[in-house]
């Protein structure tokens, strides 16, 4: 059976005069639900908003609800004389303390959290797979391990923060790696050993609740699923589909790894921090870490792999043309890291590169 897949997409809201992101997410909030209904949400800061679909088995489907999404948004945000844009990070802005969503559990995380906030305007995509218990959730993200990187290096969409050019593909992972737990989850042997972690956590602080578990890929608290989180929010739906559909061959391909008794390779801790620094670094223009065979191969030839570790998984889902479609294309133009830099290059302007992201987010 294709297990159902629900995604989340974070964006940003910016002024379309200034190009700099604007604190009214609740104006479009308001603006939207009417129509959205909970298929919208706010996020931490007021400069963000969450799109949700309901969840389903088929890739196409997803992708129209996710398309219908972002219109929908986009048309609440201009009629708020405002704009949508998906960029993981602000191309343009002030940096400095957030202006945070009116929200008890956001204002104790500045308590808890502190300057460690202050970046927290980063936009994901956040992709829930079905999976039978939370057990076998954790075994599942030992598999995904390996090739979180890759999935970085594909999705790369925040190569500006501020007005600066970080000279990171992803800025959003390198930023969000500063958080007490975030990155990629650790290796677990066993279903104690995650629990008994998690216990330690809670007695550490970093936790201010259960959602405050920031791994890359873990157990949803609240639904039967495995969730992962590891991708910025892509530029085009196509792209976010095509990772969609590899995050989803993962899980399967995995699920039968576990049954037959195979846990995952326990990866070290530093070696995964060096992978996802490289592959945030370069993106699709670089080289990813191999960290199955120990070795340094050009990014394209990173997700080459994957797509041939997935292929029966991701065959079985009717979802192999799209898929493979969707790599070539991102090998033939690159990431939307890659767009960014192009327009930056082409007209030397920032202002230029939002209002690029603002044409292709609805596109």
């Amino acid at each position: 059976m294709t297990p159902l897949i629900g995604i989340e997409e974070e964006y940003l809201i910016v002024d379309p005069h200034t190009r700099h992101v604007a604190p009214r997410a609740a104006d479009v909030l308001a603006a939207a639900t009417n129509v959205m209904g909970e298929d919208i949400t706010q996020e931490i800061s007021q400069f963000q908003i969450e799109a949700r679909t309901a969840p389903s088995s088929d890739l196409s489907e997803l992708g129209a609800r996710l398309r219908a999404a972002r219109t929908e948004v986009a048309k609440a945000a201009q009629e708020c004389g405002l704009a949508l844009v998906a960029s993981a990070m602000p191309v343009l802005g002030q940096p400095g303390p957030l202006p945070l969503t009116n929200d008890p559990r956001y204002e104790n995380g500045q308590v808890r959290y502190r300057a460690l906030q202050d970046e927290l305007c980063i936009c994901a995509l956040h992709v829930h797979v079905d999976v039978p218990d939370e057990e076998l959730a954790v075994f599942v993200g030992n598999h995904l391990r390996p090739w979180l990187p890759t999935l970085i290096a594909l999705a790369a969409n925040s190569p500006f923060f501020v007005g600066r050019d970080t000279g990171y593909a992803s800025w959003r992972v390198i930023s969000w790696g500063r958080w007490p737990v975030s990155g990629a989850p650790p290796y677990f042997a066993s279903f104690e050993d995650y629990e008994r972690a998690v216990g330690a956590l809670w007695e550490s602080g970093a936790l201010m609740d259960a959602k405050t578990l920031y791994w890359d890929a873990r157990p949803s608290s609240i639904l039967p699923t495995i969730e992962v989180r590891v991708a910025d929010v892509p530029l085009d739906v196509n792209d976010s589909l095509t990772i969609v559909g590899l995050i989803r061959g993962l899980v399967v391909t995995a699920l039968g790894d576990v049954a037959r008794g195979d846990r995952g390779l326990p990866i070290g801790a530093e070696v995964m921090r060096a992978a996802y620094w490289r592959a945030a670094r370069d993106g699709l223009e670089g080289a990813c870490l191999d960290l199955r065979a120990g070795e340094l191969v050009p990014a394209p030839e990173m997700a080459r792999r994957l797509l041939h570790h997935v292929r029966r998984a991701v065959g079985d889902a009717g979802d192999l043309p799209f898929v493979e479609d969707g790599l070539d294309r991102l090998m033939r133009r690159g990431s939307g890291a890659v767009r960014q830099r192009s327009v930056h290059r082409r007209d030397h302007d920032l202002a230029d590169v939002v209002d690029d992201l603002i044409v292709a987010t609805v596109a």
